[in-house]
C-alpha cells in the first residue's frame, strides 16, 4: 500500500505549499559527527542521518544519499572513498565490446546495494510526514562509469553496439534496484542522469531517454514518482527528448539559466527543480551569498507555478548548516510575504 498518492502530493506540498527539496543528504555526517566512510558503510546511520535532516529541515521529501558509486561498484568497479566527498569510481572495467559481452548483470542485494535498501526501508519507518524518495544513478551514467566517461563519447560514434549492450545489461540492474526501493517503502527516486548532460540531442534521444524511459514504464504509478536530475550543460537543447522519458518531475543543476533556458521551455503542468549552486555558493558561500541567491532565483522564477526550489544538485557532505539553515529560511519567508 502506497503511503502517499504522489501525484497529489506534488501538486498540493510542491506546488501550492511551496516547500523546497533540495539533494540533501550528505551533510547530515556533521549531525551525527561520523565520517563520509563510515555513513556509506551503514544503513542505521543513514536511516539516522535521513531523519536528522527530516527534523532540522522542513524539505517536502526526505532524499537519500546520492552516491553515485554504488551501482558501478557492484558491477565490479573499484571506488575511492575519502572522510569528507562522496565517494568515486577509479578507472574502467569495460575496454572492448567482448568485455561488454562478457559482463554480468549483478543481482541487487551483492555490493552495498542491500545496505541502502535497508537503509530506505528504516528510514521510511522512521520519516512518516513526508515521502521518502532513494537515490540511484541513470542508465548511460552508470554505463560511462564502467567505460569511462571520456572513452564512452567516442564510442557512441565508433563502436554504438557495445555502448547499447551496456545499457541494456544497465538499464536491467537498475530497474531491478529501483523495483527493490519500491518494496522497501521508497514513494520514489532521484534517479540522476548527469553524463547525459554532455551529449548531443541526437545522441542523447538514442543512448539515455529511451533507457530512462524503459525505468520509468516499469516502476512509475500514483504511488511511486521518478524525478529525473541532470546536470549537464547541454540539457536546455536536450528538453524535448528528456520530457519523453515521462518521469513525474525534472531536476537540473546550475549550469543552466532557469528563467531564461528551462521554465519557458516547459509545459505548465510539468514540475522541475532547481538549482542553487550546492558547491559555489551553498558549501562555499556565506550566509548572506546564500540568501541573496535564493531570493534572486525565487525572484526570477516567481511567474511559473511549476517550479520548485531546490540545490542544483547533492549538496556537499561538508556543506555548513548555518548556509543550508539560511536557503530554507530564505525560502520560507518569500513564499510566506
Amino acid at each position: 500500500m502506497s503511503r502517499y498518492n504522489m501525484r497529489a502530493w506534488m501538486a498540493s506540498t510542491l506546488l501550492e505549499e511551496k516547500k523546497p527539496l533540495p539533494i540533501l543528504s550528505f551533510p547530515c555526517v556533521s549531525l551525527l559527527d561520523v565520517s563520509v566512510g563510515e555513513l556509506i558503510s551503514d544503513s542505521d546511520l543513514q536511516a539516522r542521518g535521513m531523519k536528522a535532516i527530516a527534523e532540522r529541515t522542513d524539505a517536502a521529501a526526505a532524499v537519500s544519499f546520492m552516491d553515485l558509486s554504488v551501482e558501478a561498484e557492484c558491477f565490479g568497479a573499484t571506488i575511492s572513498v575519502s572522510d569528507g566527498e562522496v565517494p568515486t569510481v577509479r578507472g574502467r572495467i569495460i575496454n572492448s565490446p567482448e568485455d561488454a559481452e562478457a559482463l554480468e548483470v549483478p543481482s541487487v542485494g551483492s555490493g552495498r546495494t542491500q545496505l541502502y535498501v535497508d537503509a530506505i526501508k528504516r528510514a521510511c519507518r522512521e520519516i512518516t510526514d513526508r515521502p521518502v524518495l532513494a537515490g540511484m544513478i541513470g542508465p548511460y551514467s552508470l554505463a560511462a562509469r564502467l567505460l569511462d566517461v571520456s572513452e564512452i563519447m567516442m564510442d557512441c560514434y565508433d563502436e554504438p553496439e557495445m555502448v547499447h549492450t551496456l545499457l541494456k545489461k544497465a538499464t536491467a540492474f537498475l530497474t531491478e534496484y529501483a523495483m527493490a526501493y519500491k518494496k522497501a517503502g521508497a514513494d520514489g527516486i532521484v534517479m540522476a542522469e548527469p553524463v547525459a548532460g554532455l551529449l548531443s540531442p541526437d545522441l542523447e534521444e538514442e543512448f539515455s531517454s529511451p533507457y530512462v524511459k524503459q525505468i520509468v514504464d516499469a516502476l512509475q504509478d500514483d504511488g511511486f514518482a521518478v524525478i529525473y536530475h541532470n546536470c549537464g550543460d547541454n540539457v536546455p537543447v536536450l528538453l524535448k527528448s528528456i520530457f519523453k522519458t515521462g518521469a513525474m518531475a525534472y531536476h537540473f543543476g546550475n549550469a543552466v539559466d532557469f528563467a531564461r533556458d528551462i521554465l519557458p521551455a516547459t509545459s505548465r503542468d510539468t514540475v522541475v527543480m532547481g538549482n542553487i549552486d550546492p558547491a559555489g555558493t551553498l558549501r562555499m558561500g556565506s550566509v548572506c551569498e546564500v540568501r541573496e541567491k535564493t531570493r534572486e532565483l525565487l525572484e526570477k522564477c516567481a511567474g511559473y507555478p511549476n517550479f520548485v526550489l531546490s540545490s542544483g544538485c547533492d549538496i556537499p557532505p561538508m556543506t555548513p548548516w548555518e548556509n543550508i539553515d539560511a536557503f530554507f529560511a530564505e525560502a520560507k519567508k518569500f513564499y510566506n510575504n
